[in-house]
């Protein structure tokens, strides 16, 4: 056997060994992508969870939820709690919406949360005053969506912070 032939067979191992290692490369990279994208469905089911009992451990939170905000006068505390509770059911639904658009959720981990604020969250003039705020921080996509979703053509421009008849006594 000559030099020209150990050095082809040799040649071809290493080329068949670096289309190995890229498969078996590939193959560990989707199975990452794979386990990322599991724990992170798993940590937003467990931060609607922890939600949901943390909730139902706060008595005073618990009588807050379930009155009807929109034909209750809330209280200064109230309003603040209210304000924030939304606050935090926004950023929930941001951060699984943009995790959805990469691939790491799937849908229903959106519609889930979707349905809580369709609950009639959002029809509260403090709802939407609290979207009007986070609005400029969206993207377009993201806001011709949430507001078909939510609002289905309603104007809620006039739902600011300002002192409109809307946020009087509402947020301060």
């Amino acid at each position: 056997m000559n030099w020209e032939a150990v050095g082809a067979v040799g040649e071809l191992i290493g080329a068949i060994g670096l289309f190995v290692s890229i498969f078996y490369l590939a193959v560990q990279v989707n199975q990452q992508n794979e386990i990322t994208r599991a724990q992170f469905g798993f940590s937003l089911s467990q931060r609607l969870y922890d939600r949901f009992f943390k909730t139902a451990q706060d008595p005073k939170f618990c009588e807050l939820l379930s009155r009807d905000w929109a034909n209750t006068e809330l209280e200064g505390p109230e309003r603040w709690q209210a304000g924030m509770y939304i606050n935090t059911l926004f950023v929930d639904i941001f951060d699984t919406y943009d995790k959805i658009e990469i691939g790491m959720a799937d849908k229903i981990q959106l519609q889930m949360r979707m349905n809580l604020l369709k609950s009639g969250i959002m029809k509260l003039d403090q709802a939407k005053m609290l979207w009007n705020l986070w609005k400029p921080t969206r993207p377009t996509q993201f806001i011709q969506w949430f507001e078909n979703e939510v609002f289905e053509g309603e104007d809620i421009t006039e739902f600011n912070l300002s002192e409109s008849p809307h946020s009087t006594g509402v947020i301060r």
